[in-house]
């Protein structure tokens, strides 16, 4: 067994440049940080002493790539490097924390085979389930695991139902032995908010939830369940512990962050993480005992590859790689084979828009999650013209990226709306849509943005058609969730103030709790309570799954608007007012 050294020293930039390669180590480390300028200063030559017991161990790890393909570096850049670094060493491991399947166009047609089968090319050896690696459903995500070479990991993701448990492949860790002298132990962390933040209904058997994350007491479940198995794999001969998370750093995530998991831990050395697209070099956070573990996590859509080394002394460091220029031809050609079948549909143009609609503000804060966007309207707007409701919801983690002026193809629509979701109306009371509303706006702030990024996001912030409101960010959420994550109640004032819907003439009239109304949305808000709105599930259903989201609004396009975007969408109209 060998013997962590200790000390701490902290750089966070370092950069490197080589004949073949144009890129930044952007470097912090637990037990050794520092700067280097060549690629071999990022793995040091051993000491011939080191280098006849081991070689450096090198942990390279992707978070949230959400199917970002070719984007920045790109698979064919990852694998390029990876084989880089199996120059260097035989002791290459290649990891992804998560939502590496879903989020654009070949993902949501290929239901993620496409990302897996190019993973494969790539050389993955390990996987954590992200919780958008279940938006496929259970099933499917078993099928995939199934075609995966990599392992995937999640230590807290346990089966109850009386069925087949698709996920039966998924195992809590593995213990990776290299040079038959250094065991490094992997378990997997998945969020607890999968539930909800995927679609709730693919947990459940019967209307009974059947998966289980380790939610409930505030986080102590899930660190419970983390630390029993950090103990059995250190007594199993660990020499370290690196968690493959998928958790999310900041309070948002709060109490199943990955720095709420390290401080009420012991046993951990390092936490590669994904979830919240956080770009971190290297940052030091102290676990229960006051030690030192290092978290890391690489943004998203590849535009970094992460880099956890441990050094024949038994050093751990960390960094993460940008602007890597090198590309393998092999894996290149795989993915342009692999994506040209779907590229003649793709391609089509289904309508024209002689305006550009986007989901950022105009200081490129992303607003779909806070306020109300023109991109929002028109599909809020879509989804109550098509079903012919008095009110439309669409949540704003569903819309997923700008729509173009010009022409706009197949793929354009498949981007905004990625999920596949279909149309449902019920009949709804007031009381429900107050309450849908409350839920949605517990996370809004009075400043939409600082300095360029959104604040008070949350992915069930709905985008409405019918109706207006204002929200009181003086007045703090008394929103209440059971241990799900799900709606559960209001237990104290409401920030959502003077809901008026539209009435047959135009004019908008208050909402009535006790009145009834025809409500449009997807099947992941109406039947599956996206997002913890369970209000709508036991409703009676007027439209049962009807036409895909994007046909909802392709058809409203086309059909309704004949393209003419620019005239009613040109700027928002005050639907949602916050102060």
């Amino acid at each position: 067994m060998t013997t962590k050294t200790t000390g701490i020293r902290l750089t966070f930039l370092a950069k490197f440049a080589a004949l073949t390669l144009s890129a930044s180590l952007m470097a912090g480390a637990l037990l050794g940080c520092g700067a280097a300028e060549s690629i071999e200063e990022i793995l040091p030559a051993p000491t011939a002493e080191a280098d006849a017991e081991r070689e450096e161990i090198v942990v390279l790890f992707t978070n949230d790539v959400h199917c970002g393909i070719s984007e920045d570096i790109g698979y064919a850049g990852l694998a390029a490097y990876r084989n880089r670094m199996l120059e260097r060493t035989d002791n290459v491991t290649l990891v992804d924390c998560g939502d590496a399947i879903q989020g654009e166009v070949l993902g949501t047609i290929s239901e993620g085979q496409i990302i897996v089968d190019i993973m494969n090319e790539v050389g993955y050896d390990l996987a954590v389930p992200g919780n958008h690696e279940f938006d496929y459903g259970t099933p499917q995500l078993g099928a995939l695991i199934s075609d995966a070479r990599a392992d995937y990991l999640a230590c807290n993701l346990t089966y109850t139902g009386d069925g087949i448990n698709a996920l039966s492949a998924v195992e809590p860790y593995k213990i990776i032995d290299y040079d038959g002298a250094v065991q490094v132990a992997y378990i997997g962390v998945t969020t607890p908010e999968s539930i909800t933040s995927s679609t709730p209904a693919y947990f459940m058997e019967d209307g009974e939830y059947v998966y289980d994350f380790a939610a409930g007491n505030e986080g102590a479940d899930l660190y419970a369940c983390v630390q029993g198995y950090v103990d059995e794999c250190l007594e199993a001969g660990a020499d370290y512990v690196v968690v493959l998370a998928h958790l999310g750093d900041t309070e948002d995530y709060a109490p199943y962050s990955s720095i709420d998991l390290i401080r009420n831990t012991e046993g951990i050395d390092a936490v590669l993480d994904g979830h919240a697209d956080s770009v971190i070099p290297c940052q030091i956070e102290e676990n229960v005992h006051g030690e030192e573990v290092l978290l890391a996590s690489t943004g998203t859509k590849l535009h970094n590859i992460g880099q956890l080394v441990i050094s024949p002394e038994g050093e751990l460091s960390v960094g993460l790689i940008s602007g890597y220029a090198k590309r393998d031809a092999e894996v290149t050609a795989f993915i342009e084979r692999e994506s040209s079948a779907y590229q003649s549909m793709l391609g089509e143009v289904v309508a024209t828009s002689d305006v550009a609609l986007s989901v950022n503000g105009e200081d490129g804060a992303r607003l779909v999650r806070n306020r109300e966007t023109t991109i929002g309207n028109l599909c809020a707007d879509a989804y109550r013209a098509i079903s012919g409701a008095q009110v439309a919801f669409v949540n704003g983690g569903g819309i997923r990226d700008d729509l173009p002026a010009g022409k706009i193809i197949f793929a354009d629509v498949i981007a905004v709306h990625p999920f596949g979701n279909t149309l449902c109306m019920v009949e709804a009371t007031g009381q429900e849509i107050l309450d849908l509303l409350e839920l949605a706006c517990s996370k809004v702030q009075a400043e939409a943005s600082v300095d360029g990024q959104a604040v008070g996001e949350d992915g069930t912030f709905q985008q409405v058609s019918g109706l207006r409101f204002t929200v009181d960010t003086s007045i703090e959420s008394s929103v209440v969730l059971d241990e799900n994550g799900n709606f559960a109640g209001v237990e104290g004032d409401r920030r959502v103030k003077n809901v008026r819907i539209m009435g047959e003439t135009g004019a908008f009239e208050p909402l009535d709790p006790e009145g009834t109304y025809t409500v449009a949305s997807h099947n992941y808000l109406i039947k599956e309570g996206g997002g913890g709105a369970i209000m709508f599930q036991d409703n009676e259903l007027l439209i049962d799954e009807g036409m895909l989201d994007y046909q909802v609004l392709i058809t409203y396009i086309t059909d309704h608007l004949q393209g003419a975007l620019s005239e009613k969408y040109s700027a928002t109209e005050g639907r949602i007012t916050v102060i």
